[in-house]
């Protein structure tokens, strides 16, 4: 199944969610901010952070963020809803080449996607680009119902907090 779906956001941005196949994701968004900008708030902890949980996921927080993000690396993301058990998603970066695109590996589940992030320079702008190739129709159809499926959120969290690093 191919589609593209395009959904409003903020600042008249907009964010294109498109299927490629079987087994591949493509979501786009134009950030008002220089590709240095962003490539930092999804590489380093501390400002990833603040804007990868979805504020509608009431109660859930990232206790946990372990990133070392280089080619060889790994990551370790450890999520909480208010008890004691946590739940990690974790993998290996692949190929990162800073301010232009990372990869990396889900590892946490025998059927994990790989996914690349790409930070294409559109003057004072970046046309971020998030790929996901995942092993099985399955796999995608599961994503898509899930976490895929917080990406225009998440994306929204970043274009705010970018709005307030770049002025």
């Amino acid at each position: 199944m191919n589609g593209q779906a395009e959904l409003a956001g903020s600042n008249q941005n907009r964010v294109y969610v498109s299927r490629i196949g079987d087994c591949e994701l493509v979501v786009t968004w134009i950030f008002n901010a220089p590709p240095s900008l962003v490539y930092r708030a999804w590489s380093q902890p501390d400002l990833f952070q603040l804007w990868w949980v979805p504020k509608s996921a009431s109660g859930v927080s990232l206790v946990s963020c372990a990133m070392d993000v280089r080619t060889g690396g790994k990551y370790r993301l450890e999520f909480g809803a208010g008890g004691s058990d946590t739940m990690a998603f974790y993998g290996k970066y692949l190929d990162v080449t800073p301010n232009e695109r990372i990869v990396w590996t889900n590892d946490e589940g025998g059927e994990g996607a790989v996914t690349t992030v790409s930070f294409s320079d559109q003057g004072d702008k970046t046309l971020l680009s998030f790929h996901e190739v995942y092993p099985s129709k399955e796999t995608l159809e599961k994503a898509m119902l899930g976490s895929a499926s917080a990406l225009p959120e998440q994306l929204e969290q970043l274009a705010a907090l970018l709005s307030i690093n770049a002025g």
